[in-house]
């Protein structure tokens, strides 16, 4: 185009000579013209230049994507195929064993019934185990408290014998060392005294030493009526040979009476005492030696605590 407008401005100063102004400058305003449009046919042609090597990016683009994609594809396809052949196996393989498995189906369903019906006896049970296990707690914590009740009891039984024990030892304090001793063991009390301090050799008539003994035991014992006596009289094994009584048994009764008596008449209540004769068969010591003869001949005042209370509560 450009080398058309040269030849054609060559042209023009050839014939600027040879033609007139006016067709001169008709001329030079096609040639402004052309001039302009070339200008405008470059921009357009940059533009259209650009536009083309922009779609060409795009088109390359497009085309990596499209391969990128048919390789994608494929993979799937393979992928897919893949997939297909295994579901195919496993459904053969869930055929043949649907088809073998019938039976075991079958088994596996009654032992699971079977089973079934055993939890349900397990469970049973375990309902009345559960039940009795209450039942059995129930009882358990009310024989838990029943012997609280009992420990407190007894040991409030045992402090009352230990202050027991000490008052009497109070109160005969004057005899000691005169064949009177005070014991307390087993829950029980034993006041021990020898013949020496209460009678004359086969009598059963309290001496006057003997006598004040006992009524301080009895201003004790009468304080304290829910306490039982008992009183044994005892001998050694020498014969009794008197003629007013029998033999060593009626003498040792004889003796534990003859103190039931004193203590009676200072106030204890006869309900609390037992009188027992115990004859020379109950020995503490050897009755080969006059020693020993003499702690044997004794009377035993045996106390304890009334056990009422502890006996109904465990009967309850």
């Amino acid at each position: 185009m450009l080398k058309k407008v040269t030849v054609l401005l060559v042209v023009v100063f050839t014939l600027n000579s040879c033609v007139s102004k006016k067709v001169y400058q008709e001329l030079e305003t096609k040639f402004n013209k052309l001039r302009s449009s070339n200008s405008e046919l470059i921009k357009d042609k940059d533009a259209l230049l650009a536009a083309k090597k922009g779609l060409e990016a795009d088109l390359a683009t497009l085309r990596n994507e499209f391969t990128s994609l048919k390789n994608e594809k494929k993979l799937l396809d393979n992928e897919f195929a893949s997939l297909q052949n295994k579901y195919k196996n496993l459904d053969e393989s869930y055929a043949a064993l649907a088809t073998q498995s019938s039976k075991k189906l079958a088994e596996q369903s009654k032992t699971n019934q079977d089973l079934l019906v055993q939890l349900e006896e397990k469970e049973r049970k375990l309902f009345l185990e559960s039940e009795r296990l209450e039942n059995l707690q129930s009882e358990l914590n009310k024989r838990s408290q029943e012997i609280d009740e009992l420990k407190a009891l007894i040991n409030a039984k045992e402090a009352q014998m230990q202050q027991l024990k000490n008052a009497i030892s109070s109160a005969l304090l004057d005899f000691e060392g005169k064949g009177l001793t005070v014991v307390h063991k087993n829950g029980k009390i034993y006041v021990s005294m020898e013949n020496k301090l209460l009678f004359n050799s086969g009598s059963w008539a309290v001496g006057a030493e003997g006598k004040n003994a006992v009524e301080q035991l009895a201003s004790v014992l009468s304080e304290n009526p829910d306490i039982n006596v008992l009183i044994e009289g005892h001998t050694d094994n020498v014969p009794y040979n008197g003629a007013t009584l029998i033999d060593n048994w009626d003498l040792s009764v004889k003796r534990a009476t003859a103190i039931v008596r004193i203590l009676k008449n200072k106030g204890v209540n006869p309900t609390q005492i037992t009188a027992a004769g115990r004859s020379e068969f109950v020995p503490i010591s050897d009755n080969t030696s006059s020693e020993g003869k003499a702690k044997n001949r004794r009377i035993e005042i045996i106390l304890a605590p009334n056990l009422d209370e502890i006996s109904k509560l465990l009967k309850e």
